[in-house]
């Protein structure tokens, strides 16, 4: 069993399919069993696995993420096209998205930051200060490559905006002459009850702020985020079957309760999740 299908292609194994939302799987001596013990009332995959939690060599809902992430950068381009000069990504999760944008728009790319790799993820870090912290230990500007350049700017969300903020600065301090954010999700407004680090409403950057006051807030020149009608055109679904509350705030399970942020469904709540796994051999 994985989360992921990549974790198949590493070791050799056969992918065989989902387990379904509801299902225990056995392995045991009679071989693998099945039987459904919650039949739920609706699928509701995390669109957000798409965008960024999986790994982009996985499949997932028969698509490839690298793909369906180039995808979202095309569409990004379409949505909001702009007079620049080069376009780079904020390395790695906007790398994919950086690719379909500059393709097509016909734009060059580059690594504008070299990334430390050797850095634990800003975005779980328990306190701002150590977030900042590890955020610059993490990124190193290139000013040979984005100096005097009209920067499109591709990452794949903002939560709470402190390190597009940081990004910003450092892209400014490097001699940037402008910067315009495309980002490919839509504004994250609302917590995430069912697992994802994502606090409560008053912590994110996008809540109660419109676009332009967003923008004004991080320093750039222009911001758009990708649509959440360009997310499923992406990935070639709807949302019918996926869970996108965290940029709705209309979560799949009664009880969910945004204001009450991420421990909404911990006390005594019924929270039986949707996480996806698969089956290999």
């Amino acid at each position: 069993m994985a989360s992921e299908s990549c974790a198949f292609d590493i070791i050799g194994a056969r992918y065989l399919r989902d387990v379904q939302p509801g299902e225990l799987v056995t392995l045991g001596e009679h071989g693998l069993e099945s039987r459904i013990v919650d039949g739920g009332q609706r699928r509701a995959f995390c669109v957000f696995e798409y965008i960024y939690f999986a790994r982009p060599d996985s499949r997932m809902n028969d698509r490839v993420l690298q793909v369906a992430r180039s995808r979202m950068g095309e569409i990004l381009w379409r949505e909001a096209p702009v007079e620049a000069d080069l376009v780079i990504a904020v390395p790695d999760s906007g790398n994919p998205a950086a690719r379909g944008l500059a393709r097509a728009a016909g734009l060059p790319q580059d690594d504008g930051f070299v990334k430390n790799r050797y850095v634990a993820r800003t975005f779980i870090q328990p306190g701002q200060e150590l977030r900042k912290h590890g955020l610059r230990l993490k990124f190193n500007p290139l000013p040979e490559v984005i100096a005097g350049k009209r920067l499109v700017v591709v990452d794949d969300s903002i939560v709470r905006g402190n390190t597009t903020r940081q990004i910003v600065q450092m892209l400014r301090d490097a001699g940037a002459a402008e910067i315009h954010m495309r980002i490919s999700a839509p504004p994250v407004k609302h917590p995430c009850h069912y697992g994802i680090d994502m606090s409560t409403r008053e912590e994110m950057i996008a809540h109660g702020r419109t676009t332009e006051q967003v923008a004004a807030e991080l320093g750039c020149d222009s911001l758009h985020y990708l649509s959440l009608e360009g997310v499923y055109e992406a990935v070639g679904a709807t949302r019918a079957t996926h869970c996108d509350a965290c940029f709705t705030g209309e979560y799949p399970l009664a009880g969910s309760d945004a204001a009450a942020g991420k421990y909404s469904l911990e006390d005594g709540a019924d929270a039986r999740g949707q996480a996806p796994s698969l089956i290999g051999a």
